[in-house]
């Protein structure tokens, strides 16, 4: 049996094509679509400038997402085709991914995400068969973590949190502070991530609709 993979994560990203993502966002004062799109950019530039990640798969039909990483070395971009569902779009990013190296998911849309924050949280799930970093409400969940050799699960969606502990997640501790808590649905969420300090596309998107 050879020996599982462990030098580096792979982080999947499941995002929406823009054109129908973060429709709560529509009274921000900003080209929602563009927003959308900015959101996930920086997620996915966050999450592929961390030390333990050696590769992000990315599900999405979008086409401002792929021209976006047509060339990266560390993100690569799959369709989401006739896949339905957050969790769907992430199983076949996991399938890609394989068993033989630890695996995590994150959501498209941690804006301000900060990569040492991310490495902290993988760091800690380095220990535990499958993990959990809840988002800044506590009922939802920004990341969910497998080791090597686990096999896939996930629930993401309303009160995801507790469906994930069912699943057998362990709550990862990362600091409360840290980046990883802030997804962004709302005008609100959105507030609070700018308040810990954006990526450049999502503050670029906000700086046109405020000139």
């Amino acid at each position: 049996m050879s020996t599982p993979d462990t030098s580096g994560w792979t982080i999947i990203v499941p995002v929406k094509p823009a054109a129908v993502g973060k429709t709560r966002l529509t009274d921000v004062g900003t080209d929602r679509e563009a927003l959308a799109r900015a959101i996930a950019l920086d997620t996915i530039a966050a999450a592929a400038a961390a030390d333990l990640v050696s590769r992000v798969i990315v599900v999405t039909d979008d086409e401002g997402v792929r021209a976006e990483f047509r060339r990266s070395r560390t993100v690569e971009v799959v369709p989401e085709g006739d896949t339905r569902g957050l969790d769907a779009a992430i199983a076949l990013g996991a399938a890609i991914a394989g068993v033989g190296s630890p695996r995590a998911a994150l959501l498209g849309d941690v804006p301000a995400l900060r990569p040492a924050d991310l490495d902290a949280a993988l760091e800690l799930a380095a220990s535990v068969e499958r993990g959990l970093v809840p988002d800044a409400e506590t009922t939802g969940s920004t990341l969910i973590t497998a080791r090597a050799g686990a096999v896939w699960v996930s629930a993401f969606g309303r009160d995801s949190a507790a469906r994930h502990r069912l699943l057998g997640c362990t709550d990862l501790a990362v600091a409360r502070d840290s980046t990883l808590h802030r997804d962004v649905d709302t005008a609100a969420q959105l507030s609070e991530a700018v308040a810990l300090g954006v990526g450049p596309r999502t503050s670029a998107v906000l700086a046109a609709a405020a000139a």
